[in-house]
């Protein structure tokens, strides 16, 4: 299930709401500062929703999805639970034309949920206006910042234009924090591979590196991960000491 991620708006009392000008370049500065100090990709995903409503102009809810091509879309983080609605209902489980005109193009925007085609999912929670904002993709997915607001046109040139850039330091602090989280997944899957292959030393009475070579064939015979063996080792060494 996803978590839910709501952040009280005191945290972002050292950005002014709605910057523009030399303002803007500052608070998008402090925003940037805010995005990379997080510890994790959910960490960085939520502050992403909440600074999005405090910076982008008009901009009331907001929320962060992925979306698989031609399927299913999950949301990762939301503001409160009427992005959770608007997203479920907009989006369903067949693809919807706005979110797959966001393939070819970075930017969707929805003038009137009531005036345009396929919108009344959005109207009918009181949501007039929606800015897509895609901040990656790949050929197989994309992960997508939404901004609602509830009255029409609240999205403007402007409004897209600082969306855009605010996305450009969303998607910079969201790649540096997978590489955070794949490097010590890395380091957690050394020393795990490291403690299999000193139990295997001691219980086969063999060097280090025939004990990883054991490891390595025990893997490719079970058809187990090299990391998922080793855990078991550990584990099943760990309950008989």
């Amino acid at each position: 299930m996803p978590k839910r991620f709501v952040v009280a708006a005191s945290e972002f009392t050292d950005l002014p709401r709605f910057p523009v000008g030399f303002e803007l370049a500052e608070a998008l500065t402090t925003a940037a500062r805010q995005l990379h100090e997080t510890g994790t990709t959910d960490d960085t995903l939520r502050t992403a929703v909440e600074l999005a409503v405090h910076l982008m102009p008009g901009a009331e809810h907001a929320g962060i999805s992925e979306i698989d091509r031609g399927s299913r879309r999950r949301t990762l983080a939301w503001t409160d639970e009427v992005v959770r609605s608007a997203e479920a209902r907009h989006g369903g489980r067949e693809p919807h034309p706005d979110w797959e005109r966001l393939w070819s193009t970075p930017v969707v925007r929805i003038e009137d949920s009531e005036a345009e085609g396929g919108g009344n999912a959005l109207s009918g929670l009181g949501l007039r206006s929606a800015l897509f904002l895609r901040l990656r993709a790949d050929r197989r997915r994309m992960t997508v910042l939404t901004a609602y607001a509830r009255k029409p046109g609240a999205f403007d040139d402007d409004a897209t234009r600082i969306g855009r850039l605010f996305t450009a330091h969303v998607g910079l602090a969201l790649d540096s924090a997978t590489v955070r989280e794949q490097l010590t997944e890395a380091m957690r899957t050394r020393d795990l591979i490291g403690q299999a292959t000193g139990i295997l030393m001691e219980r086969m009475s063999i060097d280090a590196a025939g004990a990883f070579d054991s490891l390595v064939k025990a893997s490719q015979r079970e058809n187990v991960k090299l990391r998922d063996l080793a855990r078991r080792i550990v584990d099943t060494h760990g309950a008989s000491g």
